[in-house]
């Protein structure tokens, strides 16, 4: 491992929160050997984690115009979409204050008026249903322990599917273990009509959850992941060769 500084340390009631700073990447971290996110100084845009990678796999299938990310970390995915589309109107919903004054002071945050930062906890946020629907609803809750198990609840996918358009996206990201869990696979077929997920080679589960149906054949998503993977500035093939329909 490439030798690191401790840029920045806190503690709220939730726990430590640091920045570390390496050559030439960034870390946010909420405890020891756990990297929430992390960026590349020079081009904060190209996501480092493959999770992160593998959830902007839905670009492929629709080009939103408004999106909620619920958990901001570094803001890795927030970076990716304000790169692909400086148009996009973006909410992101965060719970802890400091990680919204980090990401500001030490992970570029790309600060303007499409940005909406909103200090909330997200499940609240959801039930208060005071927010536009949007194309996309990007969720990525997670604290030290892993993924945050509200996430998962029934209500909170019903609470998504009534901020989402007609032709929108959910995209979850879980653990490898919940490719097992059926419940929730269940839950999500109540609300959408078509549930596909990606396992990364990092060990996440991404879900893509839609009622549109995904129209392209293999050939032409292929074509299409190619040219937005230069857009992007990362390989989207690789997360689309684990892509397909959860069953």
């Amino acid at each position: 491992m490439a030798d690191s500084t401790l840029l920045h340390e806190t503690q709220d009631a939730l726990g430590p929160i640091r920045v570390i700073d390496y050559d030439d990447s960034r870390i946010l971290s909420f405890g020891d050997n756990d990297e929430q996110s992390k960026i590349l100084k020079a081009a904060p845009h190209i996501p480092q984690h493959t999770y992160v990678q593998a959830m902007l796999l839905v670009l492929l299938f629709c080009k939103p115009k408004s999106a909620i990310v619920l958990g901001l970390g570094g803001g890795s995915i927030i970076h990716s979409l304000r790169n692909f589309d400086a148009a996009i109107k973006l909410t992101a919903v965060e719970l802890r204050p400091a990680v919204i004054e980090l990401a500001k002071r030490y992970f570029q945050l790309p600060i303007g008026k499409k940005l909406n930062l909103i200090n909330d906890d997200a499940i609240a946020f959801l039930a208060a249903g005071d927010h536009k629907k949007v194309d996309v609803i990007f969720a990525d809750i997670y604290t030290a322990k892993g993924v945050e198990t509200g996430q998962l609840s029934p209500v909170f996918l019903e609470q998504c599917t009534n901020l989402i358009k007609p032709n929108g996206y959910l995209v979850l990201n879980c653990w490898k273990e919940h490719s097992q869990n059926r419940e929730l696979l269940a839950d999500l077929q109540q609300h959408f009509t078509h549930v596909n997920a990606c396992l990364t080679g990092g060990g996440n589960w991404v879900i893509f959850a839609s009622q549109s149906p995904q129209l392209l054949g293999t050939s032409a998503l292929k074509s299409q992941a190619q040219s937005l993977s230069q857009q992007l500035g990362f390989a989207l093939e690789r997360s689309l060769t684990r892509f397909g329909p959860w069953i």
